[in-house]
């Protein structure tokens, strides 16, 4: 894979991932301010990067080499404790988008394994 398709694949990511919290926090609220807020909280670097640490132990050894090969994408954050958030987000949504695009049972799985961690929704 290229960099410009890890690229394309955490582009998407990012999409499919707000989609996702977004369905998930209309069907617990529907005050809008809370709305916004349960989504703000959840679709966010710092969030994302709790998200990929959680999801570690479950993924294959072809998908953590795609997370690796994420992290390493070159990203536009100067200082250095966003930029390790930001990495990690990264990967963890170039996973979504190529679950998105190539295997929907899997990110099924991991839509499932994260949502019902009340921890984190």
């Amino acid at each position: 894979m290229e960099t410009l398709a890890l690229k394309n694949y955490a582009h998407l990511g990012d999409a499919v991932w707000e989609v996702f919290v977004r369905n998930y926090v209309i069907q617990h609220t529907s005050n809008s301010k809370l709305l916004h807020k349960l989504t703000t909280d959840r679709v966010n670097a710092s969030f994302q990067k709790n998200m990929l640490e959680y999801i570690t132990d479950d993924l294959t050894d072809e998908e953590r080499e795609l997370a690796r090969r994420a992290r390493n994408l070159p990203i536009p954050i100067g200082r250095r404790s966003i930029q390790h958030d930001y990495r990690l987000a990264t990967a963890f949504e170039v996973l979504i988008g190529y679950w998105y695009l190539h295997d929907k049972e899997r990110l099924t799985f991991f839509y499932n394994l994260i949502s019902a961690n009340k921890e984190f929704f």
